[in-house]
């Protein structure tokens, strides 16, 4: 299990923002690694992590849509039933609340999975 950096923001919903905001970091070479997105009345949510974070954070900032900052666990999990289902009941016996989870699965047949939560260290300790 690894620590990780989300960056949660809002966006107008329009058609063309998600490729906007794909384009955008794609011109200063940040890679997505995990996105996440949603709309609630006239807004897009976003959640994104990224490979260039710092990176990221100024050029969304710059594009007016004021990143929000938070630290997500990463856990690559085998890619078969139950392995969620199984770190999460960890989490929970150890009293830490999942606030939110984006998945993804590769090729290599693991998923990488980033879960907010209410106490990151808490977290670690459990999932060792």
């Amino acid at each position: 299990m690894a620590r990780a950096k989300e960056l949660k923001f809002k966006v107008p919903d329009r058609p063309g923002m998600l490729g906007e905001i794909a384009g955008a970091l794609a011109e200063k070479k940040v890679n997505l690694r995990a996105i996440n997105a949603w709309v609630e009345g006239t807004e897009g949510v976003v959640r994104i992590v990224v490979d260039k974070h710092a990176v990221a954070k100024k050029l969304l900032a710059q594009k007016g849509w004021t990143p929000e900052e938070r630290d997500v666990i990463e856990l690559e999990l085998a890619d078969k039933p139950g392995t969620l289902g199984e770190a999460a009941a960890k989490l929970g016996r150890a009293g830490v609340n999942i606030t939110h989870v984006f998945v993804g699965t590769g090729a290599s047949r693991k998923a990488t999975v980033f879960l907010g939560v209410s106490d990151p260290a808490a977290a670690a300790k459990a999932l060792r």
